[in-house]
């Protein structure tokens, strides 16, 4: 007998039942959402599969992969920055318009006398030239690392032409980060020129007095002297200061003025002179803001200065390692050390960093950062912090790197054989030399193999005069002809009626493409490999 078929319920239902069932769950899920939105609980992201280990140069991918996004980030922190910027200078212009409405402006200039501002370039500036008028004698600190970019022709000349027959003397600082032989070198070429001294500050002073230091370092026989704890060449300064100080007229007060680029060395040496702590010293450029005088003899003073404003018409070495515009954020500190690692010889940055070969400063950078664990969340490479700290080694008193000696012996164009005479007037150099051989011989020396070869980009020019600075900040306009101009010579007359005509050479320059002959015999029956452009082929 056959079996019956058993007949299956209809999954049909009313409108209504389904329309509830359907609002029961749009409930349920909002409910959740609410929930975990309480709760914190996200929604978890898909994880990026990778690049799988079978994949051809996948090392290559990766580092690709990486920049590209350390380049993204880059760029929206640049422009989240910019917007920043222009919202700010766009608030300070509307209260710098609303306060000079506001003020009389005999009120506001009496204001300006009383309360500069001690960052503008104009009070640097006028705090600088107020230094060397008041000084007899002017010495101009050089890092002994690069002491062609450290030199200011401008300040040079200023100095000469002043009057009162002000004496100009160098210092080479820093000397204990440069090899022996390069030093002398140098000192033999800048002494063809003005009186030389070899100088290494003291890193460890406080505000205790010199003597307890001196007790110590003799109660500690180890203590290694060119570390930091010790002193060279201040016994050489101070004689030399003894001497112009006599050579001087009248019982007042002799005062000599240290001048020179940002983290040069000055108020080092200021400190390493009187024995104690009295100029704030940093790694930070452009601590000094004003004068500051400091007695070191019975009738010899020191007046400690801002640091030389670098002219932004140098080149980009000489700014990266002189001028206050990255400080100051007007340039970046990665842009800064790209141009440094450009002027470096590749395999001795390496051995000096102790870092894995790189193509750019970009892939330099996020190697130092992960060898000094400088990372942010997530562990990705601070760029901009590792670059600040490579920036810190070379203008703080920490790597060491050289520049070779030039051996050209020609004058400056303000410089004469009187110029020098006068110079050298008054000073014993068979002296001056011995005390030079001395320090020379006291500090310990790095290798010449583990100091950096840099190349000089020459003196670094400076400004010292508000009205320079005025002209580099005024931007160059095209002046608009006026109707009571007289007109160039060599000119036609034109008609006023007519509209002018644009010359040439300042239209728009477009690219112009020039034609070539071509061969039209050949077709595509003659040759097997030409395409046919006519011929579609889907």
């Amino acid at each position: 007998m056959k079996r019956p078929k058993l007949r299956k319920a209809s999954k049909r239902m009313s409108c209504s039942k389904r329309y509830k069932i359907q609002k029961k769950v749009r409930e349920h899920n909002r409910k959740l959402k609410k929930e975990a939105k309480r709760k914190g609980v996200k929604k978890p992201s898909k994880k990026d599969p990778g690049v799988p280990n079978s994949a051809p140069f996948k090392e290559e991918v990766l580092r690709e992969a990486e920049q590209r996004r350390l380049q993204i980030e880059e760029e929206k922190a640049r422009k989240k920055q910019a917007i920043k910027d222009e919202r700010a200078q766009k608030r300070k212009k509307e209260k710098e318009a609303a306060s000079e409405e506001a003020e009389p402006k005999a009120k506001k200039a009496c204001q300006e006398e009383k309360h500069p501002d001690k960052n503008s370039k104009k009070f640097l500036c006028s705090q600088l030239n107020r230094v060397i008028d008041a000084a007899d004698v002017v010495i101009e600190v050089l890092d002994a690392r690069d002491p062609l970019g450290c030199r200011c022709p401008q300040l040079e000349e200023a100095v000469l032409q002043r009057a009162g027959n002000k004496k100009l003397l160098l210092v080479l600082t820093k000397i204990d980060l440069v090899p022996k032989a390069n030093v002398e070198q140098w000192i033999q070429r800048l002494q063809q020129e003005f009186p030389v001294v070899a100088f290494k500050a003291s890193l460890q002073i406080s505000h205790r007095t010199a003597n307890k230091r001196l007790r110590f370092r003799a109660s500690n026989e180890i203590l290694d002297q060119s570390r930091g704890a010790a002193c060279f060449g201040n016994s050489v300064l101070k004689e030399l200061f003894i001497s112009y100080a006599a050579s001087k007229q009248g019982d007042s007060t002799f005062r000599v003025a240290v001048v020179g680029f940002p983290n040069v060395g000055k108020s080092s040496l200021i400190n390493s002179l009187k024995g104690s702590s009295v100029c704030t010293a940093g790694v930070k450029r452009g601590i000094t803001k004003s004068v500051q005088e400091v007695r070191i003899l019975n009738n010899v003073n020191l007046l400690d200065s801002p640091g030389i404003l670098a002219c932004t018409s140098n080149p980009a070495a000489s700014l990266a390692l002189r001028s206050l515009q990255v400080e100051e954020g007007e340039e970046g500190v990665q842009e800064a050390v790209g141009t440094l690692l450009k002027q470096c010889d590749k395999t001795q940055v390496i051995l000096q960093y102790n870092v894995a070969d790189y193509r750019d400063a970009a892939e330099f950078l996020t190697l130092l950062a992960k060898k000094r664990g400088l990372l942010r969340k997530g562990g990705i490479p601070n760029l901009a912090q590792a670059a600040s700290v490579f920036l810190d080694d070379w203008t703080g008193a920490k790597l060491s790197y050289h520049c070779k000696a030039l051996d050209d012996n020609s004058l400056p164009i303000y410089m004469t054989d009187t110029v020098v005479t006068e110079m050298w007037n008054g000073l014993d150099r068979n002296k001056l030399e011995r005390g030079n051989e001395n320090t020379l011989s006291s500090v310990k020396f790095p290798n010449q193999a583990s100091s950096i070869s840099f190349i000089s980009k020459g003196p670094t020019a400076g400004l010292l005069v508000v009205s320079d600075i005025t002209k580099q900040e005024q931007r160059p306009t095209e002046k608009k002809p006026q109707k009571n101009d007289p007109e160039p010579k060599g000119t036609a007359e034109t008609n006023t009626d007519e509209p002018e005509k644009v010359a040439p050479q300042e239209k728009t320059k477009h690219v112009h493409f020039k034609s070539v002959p071509v061969d039209i015999s050949l077709s595509t029956g003659a040759t097997d490999d030409a395409y046919d452009f006519n011929t579609d082929f889907i």
